[in-house]
Formats: C-alpha cells, structure tokens, sequence
C-alpha cells in the first residue's frame, strides 16, 4: 500500500489518472437517488491483470460541497476494512451561492480529484462502486454539464443523492457511536453547501437492529456558502455571531410536527439526548482541543467533547486573522477561511439544543455506503447459493422420485 499522509479530516494523499469513458449521464434532477441501498455498479472499473489474486472490495466517493473523498474497502468479520482513501478539498460549490453555477475552476478541480480516485480503483479489485454528489450538483443550472464532463473525462457516474437518502447514509455509517443509553440523538452532518440533521429514537429499534428514523432535515447552509456571504478570509468576531444568528434562524423554523418538537424539547430538558457530530468541523475542533500537531484519526473518532471546550476553541479562532488561522494545526491555509463558518453553525445547534457534551465521528456518509454496497453483494451471493443447490436438487423431466 502507498504511504499514506495525514489530512485534516484523516484521509490519505496518493496521485494518478484515467483513460475517457463514453458518457450517459443524464440530467441532475433525474439522476437523483430514490433509493440509498441500491449500489451502483456501472462505475465499476475494468478488469485488470492482477484482480483475480486480489480480495474483492467495494468503492464508495463523495463528491461534496467543498471535498472530494474516496474510500476503498473490503469485507471483513467486524464489518469491512480500509484498503485505500483518498481526500482533496476542490471547493465545487465556490461562488455558487451567487450565480447559482458552477465555475470552470471549480469542474477542472473536481474532475481532476476524481481521476485519481477512478485510477485508485482500477488499481484495487473494486467490484462495485457508488459515486455520488450532494448540494452543489443538487442547484446548480449547468450540473448536467459538470456531469456530463465527469462521466466523459473519468469514466465515473455521478448519481445525485437527494438531502433524505445523504442524511440516512451519513447516520448508518457512524452508528456504531450512537449512546445508547440515550433516548434520543441528533445526529448532524454540517457539510459545505448544506447541513443535514437526524433526530433519532434510541429506545426503540427497527427489524434490522437499527434506531428509527423520527425526523430529518437539510438546512441550506454549509461551510462554503456561510463562508462566502460573509468573506471567511476577513470574518471577525462579530461577523461570526451574524453566522450564527442567521443559521440560529433557520433552526428556529422547525420542519417537523409541533408534537415531536414539544417531545424532543422534553428529552433535552430530561439530559436525555445527545448529538452526534459527523464533519471536517467537528473533526478540527477536536483535533485542536486535543493539542495535536498532526491530525490523527484513531485519536479524534468517537471522542467526546464537553461544549466549554468547543466554545474555548472557537472564541480563540473567531479573535484570529486569516494568517493565523490557517498556521493552526489540523486547519492549515485551505480551511483558514471555512472554520468559523462551521464552527457558527455547530455553535447554532448547540444553542438550540443544549448539550453539555458532543461526540465526534471521523465517518458518516462513505462508510453508510460501503455497509450498504457490501449488504446488496451478501444477498446476492444469497441468492447464488439458492440458486445453485436448486439447480442440484432439481429432477430431470419425466424422472421419477428415487425409491426410499
């Protein structure tokens, strides 16, 4: 495997390209998932010479906002194992806010980021894959041109996944971190074009082991977009506490019904929720409470962070230039600019549903494709093995029972 090099959001850094592949894809409104469990094969890679000697892995990219993520897996007993990832910030959603498009740069950026994940999987025995693309692509006039570039110049099929089918795929990928001893959870994904947030009953559990789902919602704000109203690069503090006032807001007009407002608010009254927080947001504020040099993700994932000490990193951040920011470990100068605007709306979520305490997930949306892609090859090896001891148990036409 090749040397892998921290990031801030604890993915690996390699290089690389790939040949053109005929292109199909369709419009983003069309393309647009109905189904978060049906995994997408057609972006699975060509043979190559080696992949027989190789353990068959699954592909999983998400194409966001503001980054680029691959990773590549293969089944294992406690679930699947990282063979390879991948991490590059391109900003897709740069501008968007304004002309509601997105910009050449931002295409050429992101198309070169998915070269490299197409050759990573080529190189690795990926025998299905999901590539999907969230808010930017969701609002963008020319997405179908971006997805048409896509498809052309790497081969892959980006499939536009809806804000409901993002926001279930995040929460099944860190799961496995849900408190159980709460009742509630608010799991929330503050992305860079859009922040999903998932209320969660811990106390009662679907047929498949899994918490059900009490209610979702897709805020139109990330990190990008705050960041670019408000010039992340310039922001102060009291061009912080306008972020939060204005996400504050949004938060304030509840999608969900009066009844399950008034019973939620009940549960936070009662210490009897938590927050599961799965982002590059979270991920700093951790690595930074932590004092680390170096961003490390065995250390951060699944921690838990009183609030004192989130508002103790962000009140040191928000009295911080540009320059200063971006000379903090786990930012660094391309996160300069977007950390306050992450840090306003977790503190806007905090406020809205008071916790002492959050806990941290370097996981969420890739790894919630991978259980699922992995899932749909388990049924399907399923239905071989019926299939097969059908085909042996089967009698010939016009034979007769053996004698017993």
């Amino acid at each position: 495997m090749e040397k892998q090099h921290s990031l801030p959001d604890g993915e690996v850094t390699p290089r690389v390209r790939q040949p053109d592949g005929s292109s199909n894809a369709s419009s983003a409104q069309r393309t647009q998932s109905d189904k978060s469990d049906k995994p997408r094969n057609k972006n699975r890679p060509r043979r190559g010479k080696n992949r027989g000697a190789q353990q068959r892995c699954h592909a999983a990219i998400d194409l966001g906002t503001n980054n680029c993520r691959l990773l590549i897996a293969k089944p294992s007993s406690s679930g699947f194992e990282v063979v390879d990832a991948f991490s590059r910030i391109v900003r897709l959603g740069e501008g968007l806010g304004t002309h509601n498009m997105l910009t050449e740069g931002a295409m050429d950026r992101a198309i070169s980021a998915l070269r490299i994940c197409a050759s990573k999987m080529r190189r690795r025995n990926v025998v299905s894959a999901r590539v999907v693309t969230t808010q930017a692509c969701r609002h963008a006039d020319n997405a179908d041109v971006f997805m048409e570039r896509v498809s052309r110049e790497t081969g892959l099929e980006l499939e536009v996944l809806s804000p409901e089918d993002e926001a279930r795929l995040a929460v099944l990928g860190c799961a496995p971190l849900l408190d159980r001893k709460a009742k509630r959870a608010l799991v929330f994904d503050i992305g860079g074009g859009s922040t999903e947030l998932v209320w969660l009953d811990l106390s009662d559990k679907s047929a498949n082991g899994e918490p059900e789902l009490l209610a979702w919602a897709s805020l139109p704000v990330g990190v990008v977009t705050l960041a670019d109203r408000y010039d992340g690069r310039t922001v102060n503090r009291s061009g912080y506490e306008a972020m939060v006032r204005e996400v504050k807001a949004l938060l304030d007009d509840r999608p969900w019904s009066e009844e399950l407002d008034t019973e939620l608010s009940q549960a936070v009254a009662n210490g009897d929720i938590h927050l599961l927080g799965t982002s590059g947001t979270v991920t700093t504020i951790a690595g930074i409470h932590l004092g680390l040099k170096r961003y490390d993700r065995s250390k951060v994932d699944g921690i838990w962070v009183d609030f004192a000490d989130v508002a103790a990193v962000t009140d040191g951040l928000s009295i911080m230039n540009f320059e200063e920011r971006a000379s903090v470990p786990c930012i660094g100068k391309e996160r300069a600019d977007l950390v306050l605007a992450g840090c306003a709306i977790l503190e806007a979520i905090q406020t809205s549903w008071p916790c002492e305490r959050l806990r941290v997930a370097d996981r969420g949306l890739r790894e919630g494709i991978l259980i699922t892609l992995m899932r749909e090859e388990r049924r399907n090896q399923k239905r071989k093995r019926r299939r097969r001891r059908g085909g042996r148990n089967r009698r010939p036409p016009g034979a007769k029972p053996a004698n017993k």
